[in-house]
């Protein structure tokens, strides 16, 4: 397996490494959603890479090797020597065909030596619970789901997923990726501190937030955020909510609001938010997002230490948090996976992955999420 990175900054590529890729099956790419409207990122990796499988989407900020890049274009182009690949796509109008329509994306992907579904979604249009719950009911349990929701800054406004065609908004694409060969891993970790009382979710509809303990939730929460609720939705990236099932301590999720109602104050989230479940505010610590980052870096390589290309998913609300200093956490992650690991990524709206404690795919919010891929060095 070899990988190129590249990076298009300027209107023009430069090659960041090259491990002689000739023929490469599938390229990557992660985009500012600007590039996405004004330079068609698909079409400028086409002329590059005519015979490739080429996807991606819009991003919060992209990462390649050990930086992070603002209104950029990162690739990678991935050339398997055992291994192949397989794209699907669909499109989506409204979240509450999340979970019909990601049955529809995984249903085009043969089983067959599957061994990872990297998931591509719109970060606007979903209910990424039901995306992920969708995709479950059709993959087989072996098969690894990880991947991301598409982001534009902390502006949502408007994110675009590219299936091997122009980038356009509601759109869903999963690559497939197949072979005995094949060796793939992840780790996912946050880092975020609660701090505030423990509250009940007392009406909640999927993502739709009503009321915790009987109280309006985002009058709640305004009361929490002081002068940051004048900056709302935005504001929200960084105070976001843990929630959990009552019976179950360990198994905690973060949800982070995508759009605020104040008519009949309610929060819209990236994932449901199921009524009875235990809720807490939580609020970031620098050095302990780059602590997680590391752990996620740790629990990626546990079963394969020497692999070839980590794609890293990371929250929008860890980069606004952590301004400048951002790189931070991808060069502790590099620094874990080693120089021979090629990573490339981006900052997200949501991550997908299984969650560490009950092993269960999920949609993460404010977590830094990696996936790892490599052959098998003999045949």
């Amino acid at each position: 397996m070899k990988v190129q990175q590249l990076l298009y900054e300027q209107n023009r590529w430069s090659v960041l490494s090259d491990d002689s890729v000739n023929q490469p099956q599938l390229v990557l790419f992660f985009s500012s959603a600007q590039l996405c409207r004004e330079q068609n990122p698909w079409q400028l990796l086409q002329q590059r890479f005519p015979n490739a499988c080429i996807t991606g989407l819009s991003t919060g900020g992209e990462i390649l090797g050990d930086e992070v890049f603002d209104n950029t274009i990162a690739a990678v182009a991935i050339e398997f020597e055992h291994s192949h690949i397989q794209l699907a796509s669909t499109l989506i109008e409204d979240p509450s065909q999340s979970a019909q329509q990601a049955q529809h994306l995984v249903s085009q992907l043969p089983q067959e030596q599957l061994k990872l579904v990297w998931l591509l979604s719109d970060g606007m249009r979903v209910n990424g619970s039901e995306l992920i719950k969708g995709c479950r009911q059709i993959l087989p349990e072996q098969v690894l789901l990880t991947g991301g929701l598409a982001g534009d800054s902390a502006d949502f406004n408007q994110t675009y997923v590219c299936a091997n065609s122009p980038a356009c908004s509601g759109q869903l694409a999963a690559i497939g990726f197949y072979g005995d060969q094949l060796e793939v891993s992840w780790g996912s970790m946050g880092g975020w501190n609660s701090f505030g009382p423990k509250r009940m979710i007392t009406r909640a509809k999927d993502n739709v937030l009503y009321e915790l303990d009987g109280q309006p939730a985002l009058e709640l929460y305004k009361r929490y955020l002081g002068e940051d609720a004048q900056q709302l939705p935005g504001s929200a990236l960084l105070f976001p909510l843990t929630i959990r099932h009552p019976d179950e301590e360990n198994t905690v999720l973060v949800r982070t609001i995508l759009s605020v109602d104040e008519n009949d104050n309610s929060m819209t989230f990236a994932g449901n938010v199921p009524q009875g479940y235990v809720a807490q505010l939580m609020r970031g610590n620098f050095d302990h997002l780059i602590e997680g980052a590391a752990q996620a870096a740790e629990a990626a390589q546990q079963d394969h230490p020497n692999t070839t290309l980590a794609l890293l998913v990371s929250c929008i609300g860890r980069k606004l948090l952590m301004g400048q200093q951002v790189a931070d956490e991808v060069e502790a992650v590099a620094d874990i996976l080693g120089p021979h690991t090629k990573l490339a990524g981006f900052y997200s709206y949501g991550e997908i992955a299984p969650n560490g404690f009950s092993q269960r795919c999920e949609l993460h919010n404010q977590t830094m999420t990696i996936t790892t891929i490599s052959e098998k060095a003999d045949a």
